[in-house]
């Protein structure tokens, strides 16, 4: 192989590669936020988080957001929300909510389509530890 052989393989791999950084860089920005009543003991809340993300995601699977979304580490934020947050979350576009059968049918999730923007009221939800 000639040095210039050798010089456009490594002009094409990077190439390769810093389009793939660029795309890499758009999904960190991509998440699906997940909001839980703070009321909902803490082994249903977690079974809410597993079938809200899956929800949203069968909900919203053939949006451009989704998709790209699915393209790279599919984020997810869990955040712990009061019930007057949770109501005014409802608000917000592009969600499902969730309710729970052994709680008598409460609500108590709320998952939205992965987006990169998000309203200022996402800021300040405190995530679920």
């Amino acid at each position: 192989m000639s040095g210039l052989q050798s010089l456009i393989i490594l002009s094409r791999d990077f190439t390769n590669f810093t389009g793939h950084l660029l795309n890499t860089q758009n999904c960190f920005r991509m998440k699906m936020y997940i909001l839980i009543k703070e009321t909902v003991p803490e082994g249903f809340a977690i079974l809410a988080a597993a079938h809200a993300s899956l929800a949203a995601y069968l909900r919203f699977a053939d949006e451009s957001e989704t998709k790209e979304w699915l393209s790279g580490p599919f984020y997810k934020v869990i955040c712990k929300v009061t019930e007057q947050e949770f109501e005014k979350a409802k608000g917000f576009e592009d969600h499902v909510v969730l309710t729970e059968s052994a709680l008598e049918g409460a609500e108590v999730a709320i998952a939205f389509k992965p987006r990169t923007e998000w309203p200022k009221a996402f800021r300040f939800y405190r995530l679920y530890k």
